[in-house]
């Protein structure tokens, strides 16, 4: 039922606590989210759980294996794409491939069959022969997905693939990754994109170590965000998140791009309350609306209320 399962995982550098005291379950075949801003130990989970580096404490089965006592049979038996490409940029796109599927055990007519797919799914067939380090980062980072995949490994971590990546390329690899996740094979993505945890299963939210919430999107939302939320577009933006930090009627206040995300409680009666509130001063409102919560809106609203 479970392909990860992981026990109070913990990982120390030093006195500096990494991973702490952690615990999760991750279902066969679903897309799991494993989300956080930079620093707050996704990198170091996906590691340890990729039987990279070892644990302080605590254990994990991934696969059914062990990642303290059976970690090379763990890494016999995923996929794992880093947060930088893991390909050689100055080998040719078959060189790449046909390195990896070596590094797998793939020979003869598997790894050709094999190559096929990946080229397919990668947009290069009948361009074996460039350079890797000349490709658009696109079609690398789908290259990329597809070596790590190229022996049809039943779980798959992605640490920040779309990391630096524009927002096409970013949609296109995640419907790639809902077609292998279709095909049973479990996916553990780490990601800072909060957005991008829309299209996951299940969701883990992580901060300085710590798992905050857990659920899928939708049920996050509705356990933590129940106050309405306004997006204001004004300018100068930070004067205006200040004005509105200081109102009875806000709860949270945070900048979103050039806009501000309002959240508002029960002394909160219309529209013009926010407008009055900004009267008088330098800040100039473009817009107001009422807006769905997104899980940025979550994130923002557990870290302000942790304590």
């Amino acid at each position: 039922m479970y392909s990860i399962e992981v026990n109070n995982l913990t990982k120390k550098f030093g006195s500096f606590v990494s991973v702490d005291n952690i615990s999760f379950k991750v279902k066969e075949g679903e897309i799991f989210g494993f989300l956080g801003a930079n620093g707050a130990g996704k990198s170091t989970t996906i590691r340890m759980l990729c039987g990279i580096i070892e644990p302080t404490s605590g254990d994990a089965l991934v696969g059914g294996y062990s990642i303290v006592k059976n970690s090379d049979k763990v890494k016999q038996n995923i996929g794992y794409m880093s947060q930088r490409f893991s390909l050689y940029n100055d080998l040719s796109v078959e060189e790449n491939i046909n390195f990896f599927g070596g590094v797998y055990g793939l020979y003869g007519k598997e790894l050709e069959e094999r190559k096929k797919w990946v080229l397919e799914i990668s947009q290069l067939k009948g361009k074996e022969k460039i350079l890797t380090g000349s490709l658009p980062g696109g079609i690398k980072q789908r290259l990329a997905l597809g070596t790590a995949v190229i022996h049809r490994p039943r779980i798959v971590f992605l640490d920040e693939p779309t990391s630096g990546v524009d927002p096409i390329s970013r949609r296109n690899f995640w419907n790639l990754i809902h077609d292998l996740a279709e095909e049973g094979i479990t996916i553990f993505v780490t990601t800072h994109y909060l957005e991008e945890a829309e299209y996951c299963n299940n969701i883990i939210l992580i901060d300085a170590g710590k798992l905050v919430a857990e659920g899928g999107a939708k049920e996050l939302k509705e356990k933590y965000i129940k106050h309405r939320i306004f997006e204001i577009e004004c300018e100068p933006v930070i004067e205006g998140l200040e004005i509105l930090e200081k109102q009875n009627f806000t709860e949270d206040v945070a900048i979103f791009g050039n806009a501000i995300h309002v959240s508002v409680n029960s002394a909160f009666e219309n529209n013009d309350q926010l407008i009055n509130s900004l009267a008088g001063s330098s800040v100039k409102v473009k817009r107001i609306q009422q807006i769905i919560p997104t899980l940025e809106d979550v994130f923002i609203h557990l870290l302000e209320n942790k304590e």
